[in-house]
């Protein structure tokens, strides 16, 4: 978040156009505003303190920000029959879609195993005389050019069973190189020509070509390879978090 920030900073102190017109607004107005920040800040709180407290799981968490999401949304007297429904279905339909892709995953990964892959590349890659280090940049490649032309989705499932053996084999930390792995797949989200965050974005501009959505993104894309950079050399960024958490 920090790196985008920066990103956006300098990138409309280069190009002030790209910043829009400025608004002004007076600090009276913003003050006002501060209470519409009250809900999500309560949200926030729940979730992460229950979590440092020592009081709940990530996933137990998770499910105490839904419910202080309804008391607040009923609080506000926004709480209807009609709400809950839409929200049950869009539940319904997301662990249907998440269920599904994770048997799939699942069935790739006895077949990976059953044939011995992972185990045949890992030996390739031990074998070859590079070290932990070059062969954790080779993978880096590989993610970047297969997201250029694959779904995440589908890189992740189709990649995983067989790059994690090698990964964990040469001594990385399988939740460092999980992060790692979003920080790619973010990544392929914005890279031409098949990002799919691309075509997202060029469907909700009124004019214009895609070729001006992709030059906008490599900003982000240049941030995204220097937080990987960072990831790669010092991974204790990654891993500081879950080492506090326990």
């Amino acid at each position: 978040a920090l790196f985008f920030m920066l990103t956006v900073v300098v990138a409309c102190l280069l190009r002030p156009a790209w910043g829009g017109d400025k608004i002004e607004i007076s600090w009276r107005a913003r003050w006002q505003t501060l209470p519409d920040l009250g809900p999500p800040l309560i949200i926030f709180i729940v979730v992460i303190g229950s979590i440092y407290a020592g009081l709940a799981t990530p996933t137990e968490s998770a499910a105490l920000g839904v419910l202080m999401a309804l008391v607040l949304t009923a609080w506000k007297r926004r709480l209807s029959w009609m709400m809950l429904r839409e929200a049950l279905e869009g539940t319904m339909r997301t662990t249907a879609m998440i269920m599904l892709i994770l048997i799939a995953a699942t069935f790739l990964s006895f077949v990976v195993t059953s044939i011995g892959v992972g185990r045949q590349v890992t030996e390739v890659i031990t074998n070859s005389g590079l070290t932990p280090l070059q062969t954790m940049w080779l993978i880096v490649a590989l993610y970047l050019v297969l997201g250029m032309f694959m779904e995440s989705l589908s890189m992740m499932i189709a990649t995983v069973p067989i790059i994690t053996p090698v990964v964990i084999g040469m001594g990385f930390d399988p939740v460092w190189f999980g992060v790692l792995m979003m920080l790619l797949l973010e990544t392929a989200l914005i890279t031409p020509p098949v990002g799919l965050n691309l075509f997202i974005v060029q469907g909700v501009r009124s004019r214009g070509q895609i070729r001006d959505v992709m030059i906008g993104s490599s900003p982000f894309v240049i941030a995204l390879l220097a937080m990987i950079g960072l990831l790669v050399f010092f991974p204790d960024i990654a891993l500081w978090l879950p080492r506090t958490v326990g």
